[in-house]
């Protein structure tokens, strides 16, 4: 008698043994499709196609309900943790020169077990032609923003200027830095401007007695996280950018996480 175990992993290993199943099942796993429906998607060939549907059906994954075939649910459920585990490697694979040599202790577990949240992101990398891109794209960003949360590692000299003029603009800012950076940015900004708006809640910074090694910024719907190289410096020349709701999501819970670790 085939135990539960066995079953499981005998059906797992079946569908990841055929990259054509696993796309037959990804598309059946949106709604139900015919085989041409899947040959027009996906371009693989309609022989392959049918071939491997009749075996899916064969072992119970497919079933067929007049010309279209639905995916079971406990296919379903497998399906959707095969999706999910090759978006994690390939977040990992694809960005491997932003993970590959820097430091993450300060990515929490939880932000980690998410990692698939930022699948849609991408690598924006400096080049001898534009030195500046990473930064020109930050301030850019910063320049548009209504509302900004950010975890600030270093000073740079137009900070202060981008944030006052988000601050005059009735945005709303929330950040955190340690005492010094906070001096190097905050104490620049109009005195008046920053403690009436740190009065009316439009200003909140959480102070660090350490230094904090990572860059988090959420400019309204724009993630950007930057990472320190194991060696302590931080990396300027790459930051892993984001519009999709998911990786804002993931950005805000981060942010959260590291705030509630020094409050």
């Amino acid at each position: 008698m085939i135990t539960e175990k066995e079953y499981i992993d005998r059906n797992i290993f079946f569908i990841l043994k055929s990259e054509i199943r696993l796309n037959i099942l990804s598309e059946l796993n949106k709604e139900p499709q015919s085989i041409g429906d899947i040959v027009n998607k996906t371009k693989m060939a309609y022989s392959s196609v049918s071939s491997n549907m009749h075996r899916l059906e064969y072992y119970n994954h497919v079933k067929r309900v007049d010309k279209k075939y639905e995916i079971n649910p406990m296919t379903r459920i497998f399906i959707n943790q095969i999706i999910e585990f090759k978006k994690s490697i390939d977040v990992v694979k694809n960005f491997d020169t932003f993970w590959y040599k820097h430091d993450i202790k300060y990515i929490s577990s939880e932000s980690i077990e998410d990692i698939t949240y930022l699948y849609e992101s991408k690598l924006i990398e400096t080049n001898p032609v534009d030195i500046y891109k990473t930064h020109d794209i930050i301030k850019n960003q910063l320049k548009q923003a209504t509302n900004i949360k950010a975890v600030f590692p270093y000073i740079h000299p137009e900070y202060p200027q981008l944030i006052e003029n988000i601050l005059k603009n009735n945005g709303h800012i929330e950040l955190i830095m340690n005492k010094t950076i906070y001096q190097g940015i905050i104490y620049k900004i109009d005195e008046k401007l920053r403690r009436d708006n740190i009065k009316e809640g439009n200003l909140k910074i959480t102070l660090l007695n350490n230094d904090l090694e990572i860059y988090l910024l959420i400019c309204d719907d724009t993630m950007n996280l930057g990472l320190f190289k194991n060696d302590g410096s931080y990396d300027q020349n790459r930051i892993l950018n984001s519009t999709s709701k998911e990786s804002i999501k993931w950005a805000n819970r981060l942010f959260e996480t590291i705030k509630e670790g020094v409050i």
